[in-house]
């Protein structure tokens, strides 16, 4: 099954999308199997990082301006390579497991859509695969 989200992003920032999966693994009705949590753009990501202090997400989005900042020397015309860069480091989508009709994350694990270009409408997709 797969399911279409969508996601005002007004900010750079990491918004966590872990009830949306949830819902999904839900809905679907699957007991074991894999989520897999994908996103279609090219200065967005998917992560699994600590959701319970959200000073864990301000220091990731400090880290990521210090390994990836804006340069004069970059080419692309739209001027949003660093973006590029942290969508890359990211990764486009995270699989976690579905067990007993839950997802098996850590204690203080959470599903997080990073946003690198705003303000965008985003978009994403979960597809639960399993029985």
């Amino acid at each position: 099954m797969l399911y279409e989200y969508t996601l005002s992003a007004q900010r750079e920032d990491f918004y966590n999308i872990t009830p949306k999966v949830r819902e999904a693994v839900t809905k679907s009705g699957v007991s074991a199997g894999v989520a897999v949590v994908f996103c279609p753009h090219t200065t967005a990501g998917i992560t699994i990082n600590e959701n319970a202090d959200p000073d864990v997400v301000h220091d990731l989005l400090i880290g990521l301006d210090k390994a990836f900042p804006d340069r004069a020397e970059f080419r692309h015309g739209e001027g949003n390579s660093s973006a590029h860069l942290k969508a890359s480091a990211m990764g486009s989508s995270a699989t976690v497991i579905v067990e007993n009709g839950k997802l098996l994350l850590g204690t203080w694990q959470g599903i997080y859509f990073c946003e690198f270009d705003p303000p965008r409408n985003r978009k994403f997709y979960v597809k639960i695969i399993g029985n």
